[in-house]
């Protein structure tokens, strides 16, 4: 089954690629690998939910924001690959906005992670860090930036 028709069956949809908002590009590649920018769980209306987790946030919201987070990356792996299809995942660093004390960090982004293996099979599986920041850009509740191979 493609990526696309497994989009479609778990009823979800890729946003729009996200502006970059400073001095950067979506994605770099070379030669096969490419390296995507990181990004946060950006809604509809441009705007990124925002706290800590483990006090404004809860963990099962925060996997949410991961999965949402994941949905912006698959489009713009799509973008710089030409199909999802043609996509093996790398490596994942997932940073989670937390109080000093929370070590859940690895729950948190499981959205992420559960959606790239939901859609893309064994080639969403990944390397991956899950780490805990002070704060996050414009205080989001997660970033997650991806390597991925493109795929002959």
């Amino acid at each position: 089954m493609s990526a696309e028709a497994r989009l479609k069956e778990l009823g979800l949809t890729l946003p729009n690629v996200a502006t970059p908002v400073a001095n950067y590009v979506r994605f770099k590649r070379v030669g096969d690998i490419v390296y995507l920018s990181g990004q946060g769980p950006r809604r509809a209306d441009g705007s990124y939910p925002t706290g800590k987790v483990g006090a404004d946030v809860t963990v099962e919201e925060a996997y949410e924001h991961a999965k949402q987070t994941g949905l912006g990356l698959l489009a713009a792996m799509q973008e710089a690959a030409g199909s999802l299809d043609k996509v093996e995942v790398i490596k994942l660093l997932g940073m989670v906005n937390a109080v000093p004390d929370f070590a859940e960090q690895p729950k948190v982004i499981n959205g992420c992670s559960d959606l790239f293996v939901a859609v893309l099979g064994e080639n969403g599986r990944h390397a991956r860090s899950a780490v805990g920041m002070g704060s996050l850009p414009n205080n989001m509740t997660v970033e997650i930036e991806v390597i991925i191979r493109v795929l002959p």
